[in-house]
């Protein structure tokens, strides 16, 4: 039985080492990009919105669904790029693991 203990053993540690990793995706910032830099959204690999930049000459009433449509943009950018760093960061954590081939986890 000492292989199933030490499967156990192995499957409790991965659980451990991922929920660090998930807990630290929080802390990785990504900022999405639209209109050429007029808006901006900065996003955390989580894809948590920690801010939004909008370029003043943008907020002429004229100018709201430009506006919005740059908002959404930017917003989509930035999950792209989160998902981005958190597939990265996942694999860093996961390179060392004895997984077998093909096998995916659940993030």
């Amino acid at each position: 039985m000492k292989g199933i203990e030490d499967m156990l053993a192995m499957a409790q540690n991965v659980q451990a080492e991922l929920a660090k990793a998930q807990a630290n995706l929080d802390t990785i910032e990504v900022e999405g990009v639209a209109g050429g830099g007029l808006v901006k959204v900065r996003a955390s690999a989580k894809g948590r919105i920690i801010a939004v930049d909008i370029d003043p000459s943008l907020l002429a009433p004229s100018e709201k669904q430009m506006v919005e449509d740059l908002i959404a943009a930017a917003i989509n950018d930035a999950r792209g790029k989160a998902d981005a760093a958190s597939s990265a960061e996942m694999s860093k954590m996961t390179s060392g693991l004895p997984l077998p081939p093909g096998f995916k986890l659940p993030f």
